[in-house]
């Protein structure tokens, strides 16, 4: 972390995979786009929705009736973007637009590609641009560009072709770039840490010890100023194995991950479980932090070689 005079501040991404099958409305759909052809789905209503959805919004009744509307549209509403932030569908500014297809009834959020503000209004006519390189997925539309026609080029019609090797199921990485600061609290905690010391703070009301501190005891409302070193050891409350092994985490599974109370705190926290066979990790179990080499966070928790604790010393902390 980077430090000003009493403040503390670090990058942080938090990222990952997320995937899904697909049904047969957004497998045509996202198909459609790899093919340069944009779908839509009919309600019983006769409102034509793109992107299409499975189930009737208004009614819940399945959907299956797929139809093809042109590439051309009208803006329904517009937010300019003077700084887009990496994976965006442009480098250099644009506007986010809904766009609503010729022949659709419901609009789809996409880029559009101006030159500047002045150049973007609700009511002007667009029309796609593909991608050069189509996977299946909604950045087969690279952006919206501006169209020089001023009336709808066409209606949507029944679409009834099956596309050869449709998609089925894709993967979308969520990603999430933010700078965190921490407060008072969460700041002599971390550099408690730097130190190997593990400080909490209490409630001065209910006497509960708060680690990590969070700067108010959420169960009374009021300020935690006491600080209080807890640990180094601990006990096992609960814990889990964990058999499937995560991306970029050079960890061997099984291995355990557990709610481990330090001695003289009042809640439980979470720390991996080293040391030990993972089938021998256990409730109760008494255990030390293991710091690496230049390290700012235990590395993992082992066995101390002391008895196994009460259950009545920790139930309260499950």
């Amino acid at each position: 972390m980077t430090a000003t005079p009493g403040t503390l501040s670090a990058p942080l991404v938090v990222e990952f995979p997320f995937t899904r099958s697909l049904g047969p409305v957004q497998s045509a759909f996202l198909t459609g786009l790899r093919e340069r052809t944009l779908l839509g789905v009919r309600t019983e209503a006769g409102r034509i929705l793109v992107p299409p959805v499975e189930y009737d919004p208004e009614t819940a009744a399945e959907l299956h009736e797929l139809v093809e509307v042109p590439t051309t549209g009208t803006v329904t509403t517009w937010a300019w973007n003077e700084h887009p932030r990496p994976g965006q569908p442009l480098a250099t500014p644009f506007a986010w637009v809904l766009v609503r297809p010729d022949g659709a009834d419901t609009a789809l959020l996409h880029a559009l590609d101006a030159p500047g503000p002045e150049a973007v209004h609700t009511g002007m006519r667009v029309r796609v641009r593909w991608a050069a390189d189509r996977h299946g997925a909604l950045t087969d539309i690279a952006c919206f560009e501006p169209h020089e026609a001023t009336e709808p080029t066409g209606e949507a019609a029944p679409h009834t072709d099956t596309f050869a090797d449709p998609v089925t199921g894709i993967v979308a990485p969520a990603r999430l770039d933010y700078t965190y600061s921490p407060g008072r609290a969460q700041t002599r905690y971390l550099q408690g840490l730097a130190e190997r010391r593990t400080v909490g703070e209490r409630c001065p009301s209910c006497a509960k010890v708060y680690v990590p501190p969070r700067g108010a005891c959420p169960t009374c409302g009021v300020a935690t100023t006491d600080r209080v070193e807890v640990g180094p050891r601990g006990t096992v409350t609960t814990y889990c194995i964990v058999n499937i092994k995560a991306k970029n985490l050079d960890i061997e599974v099984p291995y355990v991950y557990a709610h481990i109370a330090l001695d003289g705190a009042g809640l439980a926290l979470h720390g991996r479980i080293g040391g030990i066979p993972y089938d021998q990790v256990r409730m109760g179990l008494r255990v030390e932090p293991v710091w690496s080499e230049g390290g700012r966070y235990p590395d993992h928790y082992r066995p101390t070689g002391e008895p196994d604790a009460d259950y009545d010393t920790y139930k309260e902390l499950l």
